[in-house]
């Protein structure tokens, strides 16, 4: 799904065949990182180079195992934000430097380099955070040019550069210092080579997202630098959120794998990337009639963390798109999201995503050793973004590339082990909102590098959006964990971007709010229009939804409900509204109230009785005192004063 998810050469003598063969379809709902295709597709294609000037053939020893004598090494574990359908990524913060300079950096396996867009950068885009600024960071030393790297033109410093087949490109020079993992890692704050870019070019340039923060194979990756100082041990795990929730985990080193923990191995000589040595499918229980050997065409069986979704051989999926259908007789078949592209999809599931495995057959992989691994429903199936309760297949075919490609939906909810060390992958299903309890692992605060008074502010926050940015690339906030019957939610806004611009949208504001909120179930009361910002060629609105006005806030059936449908893009508008897309939702508890806000009522009503009474009474003591003095009169003998004579009337 996004390029940078391999590189290595294509060996193919003519690149734009090679792009050709390799190109994989995706989806509008992916926010995707590739090649456009169309007003809302987007396709991937591998690398057209694989710029590492060291890179040497595997089987001369390029990926040695590694042994640690001390087992008791530490591990950095990090939360990862978005989502892989709405953003076409996850990402984690880093910060480097000192003081430290946060960076929301997309997780890649495919990748071998962790680069972040420098101060110096004359072609960057406009991303989450501000660029690095190596001037600022008392830690901070150029890599000088050596025989080990490619160096600038005055052969001063080492520089990197990844092209990508869609022309995408990243590259400027290398740098060393302080790395910081946040605050729920035990890992101490480590220096590290990475990239301070010059120049980006294409989905990079246009990306919420700061940079990339490689996790493949190679001397630059930080999982190898970490390992190669002996700080962590040769191992690192990623736990992407579930359908409905998004967000996930990370963890770089070694972690006690769960005693049900499926393992397949993983051959680093077999492919440049992280494989897995697959060798069945069933469906439903009943195994496919394939020869195993239709796994291990060309790189095999790969897993990718950048990649959105899963790519079988044609032989392998005209036999799983067979037995799938075998097993939704009661299901009604029905057109895809978007016309441009031949979806599989069905009717009639419902919404609840918990309850899918009652109308969707299981899956299972079978790894080399026997070992089996069990996909439910939402490890290979995405909601349809235009009718509710609908769902379509999330696994296709790899074009005529022999490949096996698995992206981040056959791993929702589901803790993946990178073991580089043992060369395997592991595999659990857990809860990965939970991951920590679910493990036992306890959270810790870790040393962080000196100067940190002047750290970065959004040291311990989520990544946030910057409003006016497009909806493919704004961060989606990850559900709080145990969400249910546990937080109370006052307020739910979210963004919309429409194509239909100022003057024609103005006037249909009392309707569209009508739409949005028949679509998310709610009154049209609970719908408010926050922000109204016609743009050149769009308008960017935010709405936010209230609880019921007899509510203090928004029920957790509700809240889940409603978020379920924008994370899907589940909001259909009429063709009059023109293009649309929802995206960066975000929850927020009631307001907490002063003891003043909380008794108030108690202490004014009272007082404006008692000023009430207290006005009655006045005005009906003066009544009675004016009716007294119109009665009143004087005693014959009493003193009056002298008058005026008044002239008189005819």
């Amino acid at each position: 799904m996004m390029a940078w998810a391999f590189t290595v050469a294509i060996l193919f003598s003519v690149a734009a065949a090679a792009a050709a063969s390799l190109s994989i379809p995706l989806h509008p709902d992916s926010g995707t990182f590739g090649s456009t295709v169309g007003s809302n597709g987007t396709t991937m294609f591998l690398p057209l180079f694989f710029n590492n000037h060291n890179h040497h053939s595997h089987k001369d020893g390029f990926y040695p195992r590694r042994h640690l004598q001390n087992r008791s090494t530490p591990n950095a574990r990090m939360p990862l934000h978005d989502d892989l359908l709405l953003n076409g990524y996850y990402t984690t913060r880093l910060w480097i430097g000192t003081p430290p300079q946060g960076f929301a950096l997309i997780v890649d396996t495919g990748s071998t380099v962790t680069y972040v867009p420098c101060s110096t950068c004359e072609q960057c885009g406009k991303h989450q955070d501000p660029k690095f600024q190596p001037e600022l960071s008392t830690t901070y030393q150029p890599v000088k040019c050596n025989i080990e790297c490619a160096c600038d033109n005055n052969r001063e410093q080492c520089i990197y550069e990844r092209q990508y087949a869609e022309m995408s490109s990243s590259s400027g020079v290398l740098g060393e210092d302080i790395v910081s993992f946040g605050n729920q890692s035990d890992l101490k704050p480590q220096r590290a080579v990475f990239g301070c870019e010059t120049m980006e070019t294409g989905d990079l340039y246009s990306q919420h997202a700061d940079g990339i923060m490689g996790l493949g194979r190679g001397d630059l990756s930080i999982v190898d630098q970490l390992v190669n100082k002996g700080v962590i041990s040769d191992s690192f795990s990623l736990c992407y959120g579930g359908m409905d929730v998004g967000g996930g985990a990370m963890v770089l080193g070694g972690i006690s794998p769960p005693a049900d923990m499926v393992f397949a191995r993983s051959d680093p000589v077999r492919s440049p990337y992280y494989n897995i040595e697959l060798r069945e499918l069933h469906v439903a229980g009943k195994k496919l009639a394939l020869d195993p050997k239709v796994f291990d065409g060309k790189h095999g069986t790969v897993l990718d963390s950048g990649t959105t979704y899963a790519y079988l051989p044609e032989l392998a999926f005209g036999a799983f798109k067979e037995a799938v259908f075998k097993e939704l007789q009661s299901l009604k078949r029905i057109q895809g999201p978007d016309p441009n592209y031949n979806d599989i999809c069905f009717s009639g599931a419902g919404s609840d995503s918990s309850q899918l495995s009652q109308a969707f057959p299981s899956v299972e992989m079978v790894f080399n050793d026997g070992q089996k691994l069990l996909l439910s429903p939402e490890n290979y199936l995405f909601r349809h973004s235009k009718v509710r309760g609908a769902y379509c297949l999330g696994i296709f075919q790899n074009g005529k590339d022999p490949t096996t490609l698995l992206g981040g939906i056959i791993v929702r909810n589901t803790l993946v082990t990178y073991d580089r060390e043992h060369e395997k992958i592991g595999f659990w299903k857990t809860n990965c909102s939970e991951l920590w309890e679910r493990l036992h692992l306890p959270t810790a605060s870790p040393p962080l590098p000196s100067g940190t008074g002047q750290m970065n502010s959004t040291m311990n926050r989520a990544p946030t959006l910057a409003p006016t940015l497009p909806p493919t690339l704004a961060p989606i906030q990850p559900l709080p964990p145990k969400a249910p019957g546990k937080i109370k939610i006052g307020l739910i806004t979210f963004y919309m971007l429409l194509t239909v611009k100022y003057p024609e949208l103005k006037p249909h504001i009392s309707e569209l709010t009508q739409f949005i909120a028949k679509e998310l179930d709610v009154n049209a009361s609970q719908v408010q229009l926050v922000n109204f910002t016609p743009r050149e060629n769009d308008t960017l609105i935010k709405w936010a939804i209230f609880p019921a006005e007899s509510a203090g806030y928004i029920s957790n059936a509700t809240a889940l409900n409603i978020i379920s449908r924008l994370s899907e893009n589940g909001i259909h508008l009429p063709d009059s509204y023109g293009t649309y897309k929802v995206f960066e939702w975000k929850i927020e508890p009631p307001s907490e109230r002063s003891w003043w806000q909380q008794h108030y009522l108690v202490i004014v009503i009272p007082f404006i009785i008692i000023m009430v009474a207290a006005v009655l009474a006045f005005g009906a003591w003066f009544i009675w005192h004016r009716q007294q003095a119109v009665l009143s009169y004087k005693p014959v003998d009493s003193v009056v004063a002298e008058q005026e004579l008044q002239p008189l009337q005819n």
